[in-house]
């Protein structure tokens, strides 16, 4: 891990534990991380775990703020990463130029990246590939709800400008959806989406109920 950061003139210095894990070899995989429900608080994790993240700016607009002193605008920008593998992370950053605005969502996303489950959840195509979404899921965030559908291979992904690039960089590449509040609040719209797929992974497959020899003798 050290050589990696050498090779990339990176000098990292973990602040939290977590990130001397990794630093020290202790920890390789995100899934390590989650598993271990453990904090992710520095970007530099995901900088070592994740190498190959591509980063899309979904949105820069300018805000203004009522002081003393006047008005003051700032930048407001919404950014997307993934490596288009399954990795995908949305966030926000202010600053008073673009670049800082653009550095900050990067990092927040980063912060909030995830790992998705794929799959081919379409009757249509049975392929077996993980090229969509594995079953209907459903993500909210602000006034803005997002529902996703297996596509059969081939359909592509039918989904808003805002929405397709998250899917495509968690490495959607067949999927129907259905949007529902105002898509042109360009976060909402992103973590909506962002949230469907975090759902993937916590939808729980119901267990058939046992039946005891108890319950059996007592229902005869």
């Amino acid at each position: 891990m050290e050589k990696k950061e050498e090779e990339k003139g990176i000098e990292w210095v973990p602040k939290t534990r977590t990130g001397r894990m990794v630093l020290n070899g202790e920890i390789t995989t995100l899934e390590q991380i989650y598993s271990r429900n453990l904090p992710l608080l520095e970007p530099e994790i995901v900088d070592m775990l994740v190498p190959d993240l591509k980063e899309e700016v979904l949105d820069i607009k300018t805000v203004q703020r009522t002081t003393d002193s006047g008005r003051k605008m700032r930048f407001l920008a919404t950014v997307v990463v993934g490596n288009k593998d399954g990795y995908v992370g949305v966030g926000i950053g202010k600053g008073a130029n673009v670049r800082p605005a653009i550095e900050r969502a990067t990092r927040n996303a980063k912060l909030n990246i995830i790992h998705i489950q794929r799959g081919c959840g379409s009757w249509e195509c049975g392929c077996g590939t993980p090229h969509s979404v594995p079953y209907k899921v459903e993500g909210k965030s602000g006034s803005v709800r997002v529902i996703l559908i297996p596509a059969p291979k081939g359909t592509g992904i039918v989904a808003g400008k805002k929405a397709k690039k998250v899917l495509e960089l968690a490495g959607i590449k067949d999927v129907w959806s259905k949007t529902f509040g105002d898509p042109r609040t360009t976060f909402n719209f992103a973590m909506a989406t962002l949230d469907a797929l975090r759902n993937i992974r916590r939808m729980k497959i119901e267990k058939p109920t046992e039946v005891t020899e108890h319950e059996a003798s007592s229902s005869n």
